[in-house]
């Protein structure tokens, strides 16, 4: 007769059977928490105050997770310290739960790129943020008109120069259809100016604090440089041109500078439309053929390097260059020296006399 079995066998037959139980669980559970498969990203917006279970309800629905049941034992327990946040997501069914989990909860939700070139005007944005489908070219040229900003110089007609040139990585849930046009231009304005604060005010606030600060005010420093970004193209050239006009202002001569003629006039000159004389000669605060010193006020956004070379122009007796039309310039002492140099870059161009 077979004995019965020991407490011992007893003990190690149900240790198994709990393994066995568990390893079932955990199959279970990584079964409900892997990934859907499909190719297609899906795109859902979770709104303010949304709870955990219901964002897994929406994500359920949305096809990009397997199990609401796995949801709700998950942000119960580990995921119970997790702040989930609104917005719109891109979410990818061939990532696990847990992965789109955390994506909510770091906010990676979906961005729009706007790009904003050095040199350009605000004209210029109102029209590529109109063709981009932000918002219409006037409301945007409305928002940038808004001047009262704490350390701005006061009466600025606009905020040109003072919108910071870059790409903008910003959320799409700032220019959803359901809010204002105004008010996505106002934010984007916002962040442009920020910017300017953030990355160039405080070079100018450091040169002021130097042993030797610009004479330059804040307007006049971004007037400048907003000057030399339209006049430079190749980098090597841009401090030496600003050591022109900074020669040109010491001695109270003329700035002579084509862009602020454009800018005035708004017409824009290329290789191959030369301004002309009565161009040249068209009374306007922003001609500074006419007018000496510097104009009213910015005529583009400049970058860091132009700011830059505003505030540290390069020490020179020069006072004049013309474009070779190939990005370099001629530079002259003297205006015998200058029309010779328009002459002959004229004359190899075949545009002399013409």
């Amino acid at each position: 007769m077979k004995r019965g079995k020991t407490l011992i066998q007893i003990l190690v037959s149900l240790m198994l059977g709990a393994l066995v139980a568990g390893a079932g669980a955990w199959q279970v559970w990584l079964h409900w928490i892997s990934p859907v498969g499909s190719t297609e990203v899906v795109r859902v917006q979770i709104s303010q105050g949304t709870s955990s279970r219901h964002i897994g309800s929406q994500l359920v629905e949305a096809g990009v997770i397997r199990s609401e049941w796995a949801w709700q034992l998950w942000s119960r327990t580990l995921g119970r310290d997790w702040v989930l946040q609104a917005g719109t997501y891109d979410l990818d069914p061939q990532e696990d739960m847990l992965s789109l989990a955390a994506q909510i909860r770091d906010g990676e939700t979906v961005t729009l790129a706007v790009t904003v070139p050095e040199g350009w005007r605000i004209d210029q944005m109102a029209s590529a943020f109109a063709q981009q489908g932000l918002f219409p070219e006037s409301t945007f040229v409305t928002a940038a008109e808004n001047t009262e900003v704490s350390w701005l110089p006061a009466d600025l007609p606009s905020l040109e120069g003072y919108l910071f040139p870059e790409t903008y990585t910003l959320s799409v849930d700032l220019f959803g259809e359901e809010i204002p046009a105004q008010q996505r231009a106002e934010v984007l304005v916002d962040t442009m100016v920020d910017q300017f604060a953030s990355q160039a005010l405080p070079r100018y606030e450091a040169k002021q604090e130097s042993d030797q600060p610009t004479a330059l005010s804040l307007n006049e420093w971004v007037t400048l440089a907003s000057i030399v970004e339209k006049e430079a193209v190749v980098p090597e050239e841009r401090r030496l041109i600003a050591g022109v006009f900074a020669h040109r202002l010491r001695i109270g001569m003329p700035l002579g500078a084509d862009p602020t003629v454009e800018y005035g006039l708004g017409v824009q000159q290329t290789p191959d439309r030369r301004l002309t004389w009565d161009e040249v000669g068209t009374p306007h605060p922003y001609n500074t053929y006419i007018n000496p010193g510097l104009p009213p006020g910015p005529i583009a956004s400049p970058g860091l390097a132009s700011l830059a070379a505003a505030l540290e122009p390069e020490e020179t007796d020069l006072l004049f260059f013309v474009a070779r039309y190939d990005g370099t310039h001629v530079f002259s002492h003297t205006l015998e020296e200058h029309e010779a140099a328009q002459r002959q870059i004229l004359e190899e161009r075949g545009q002399w006399g013409s």
